[in-house]
């Protein structure tokens, strides 16, 4: 039972979230050059599309030649 306590009591803090803040003394990212503003936390931490690729779910039914490519050389020695 003390086992179980001490296992919830563990995963309790597992999923804390907390505000992101700054560093004591660390200064906030630059605005890049081109930009109106200087990009949010929010705004970094969220992925843009092309890092969540969509899943592909068809199913293969039949094998397909693989189309000729010069750089899939065998490995040296």
């Amino acid at each position: 039972m003390a086992l179980l306590s001490a296992a919830l009591a563990a995963l309790a803090g597992c999923g804390g979230e907390q505000q992101l803040q700054l560093a004591p003394g660390s200064k906030p990212p630059v605005k890049p050059l081109m930009a109106t503003r200087t990009a949010t936390t929010e705004e970094m931490l969220t992925p843009p599309p092309i890092a969540q690729p969509q899943r592909v779910t068809e199913i293969i039914k039949k094998s397909e030649e693989r189309k000729e490519d010069r750089y899939d050389l065998p490995p040296p020695g």
